[in-house]
């Protein structure tokens, strides 16, 4: 049955019972919908990845500096004398025990002693320690409402009664539409890692990097953490490895309260509006077919004067028309006839493009016709 025909069909019903149909209907469209959409964001982790193993050039050739420790202790158990040891020895002669005049020599019951030192307790490594920290914990804040992937769901229901009568003919309409989607999208990365398993393998590295004898002798101190702003020191503006701590630094202080973007929206009511008297219309037209079950002959032994197909398509048309400029108010003149001439250029097309099959299965046939009568014509 072509679109002609199911237009005829409707146009062909008494429009006095039509119009009856419509009075006489009493319906309910009840629309349910369920929207959850998670866009996840995992380009925190990405960075950290990239960054690590400058992290760990860093902490393999820490910055350092040498403190020198001065205590004045018994002259037995001083380690070494130096020479700011005897400087000191000669300003505070309090501390001279004995002194031989014949030899020269001085024998102190105390004396200065210096203990010089590696030191790890730079600004720069306190900064690293502290952006350690902090990535531990912002690992932490993520994975407690970890969603792996991100999805789109979106489900609708709807649910639609009616009933309507045509003189003594009672129609009563019940109809379901389930309609489900769930779209997912898969972050693993290119060698097949899911999000957990690529965390589980940071964190590891991460391990190792608090296992430095670096990190190990700043937590021992128990200092206080770094805070932005940060220093520019010599060292963070020119090494090329603090240079990238200091962006995923930036990365952390600015994202460590944004959450994945998550929209949840059910929505549960009665249509009233032109929807309903949309479905009200389809379902109108559903039950004439229903009544005529055996249209298609019908229609197909049907004969009509070219004047009663004109006048068909002009009801037709001008019907299709007044419902266009109903559901679109504002659609100008120009817009009305662009609209209904793509769509005739389309029609065209698409009915060309139909007949190409059945063009080449009848140049086929004749071939084969024409192949067989040249062989009996030989004989």
């Amino acid at each position: 049955m072509n679109e002609l025909e199911i237009m005829n069909l409707y146009t062909e019903a008494k429009e006095d019972k039509n119009n009856k149909f419509f009075e006489n209907i009493n319906s309910n469209l009840h629309v349910k919908t369920a929207y959850d959409r998670v866009n996840t964001n995992f380009e925190w982790l990405e960075i950290m990845e990239d960054t690590i193993r400058y992290l760990d050039n860093i902490l393999r050739n820490p910055n350092r500096f040498i403190v020198n420790e001065e205590d004045i202790v018994k002259i037995e158990l001083a380690r070494r004398v130096t020479v700011e040891s005897i400087k000191h020895l000669s300003k505070n002669t309090n501390l001279i025990q004995d002194y031989n005049k014949e030899t020269g020599d001085v024998r102190p019951s105390k004396i200065l002693n210096i203990n010089k030192e590696e030191s790890f307790d730079t600004y720069e490594n306190r900064f690293i320690y502290s952006l350690i920290k902090n990535m531990k914990f912002y690992i932490d804040r993520k994975k407690r409402n970890l969603v792996e992937e991100s999805y789109n769901k979106d489900d609708k229901k709807l649910e639609y009664s009616a009933n309507s009568s045509l003189g003594k003919e009672k129609i009563d309409i019940t109809m379901t539409i389930n309609s489900k989607k769930n779209d997912k999208k898969s972050n693993k990365d290119d060698s097949g890692l899911t999000i957990s398993e690529r965390i589980e393998k940071l964190e590891t590295q991460i391990s190792d990097l608090t296992s430095s004898s670096v990190y190990q002798t700043i937590d021992k101190k128990h200092i206080s953490l770094v805070t932005s702003p940060i220093k520019k020191t010599n060292v963070i503006l020119k090494n090329v490895n603090f240079q990238y701590a200091v962006k995923l630094w930036n990365y952390l202080s600015e994202q460590m309260e944004i959450k994945d973007k998550s929209i949840k929206m059910n929505k549960e009511y009665e249509e009233k509006g032109i929807s309903k008297t949309l479905v009200d219309e389809d379902i109108y037209l559903m039950h004439l077919i229903f009544k005529n079950n055996n249209i298609e002959n019908q229609l197909k032994g049907q004969k009509r004067s070219a004047i009663e197909d004109k006048k068909i398509r002009k009801e037709l048309t001008d019907a299709m028309i007044e419902k266009i400029i109903e559901l679109n108010p504002d659609l100008s003149d120009k817009e009305l006839k662009k609209m209904i001439a793509d769509k005739l250029i389309i029609m065209k097309t698409r009915k060309v493009i139909s007949l190409k099959p059945v063009e080449e299965r009848f140049k086929e046939r004749i071939d084969k016709y024409m192949s067989q009568v040249k062989e009996v014509r030989l004989k």
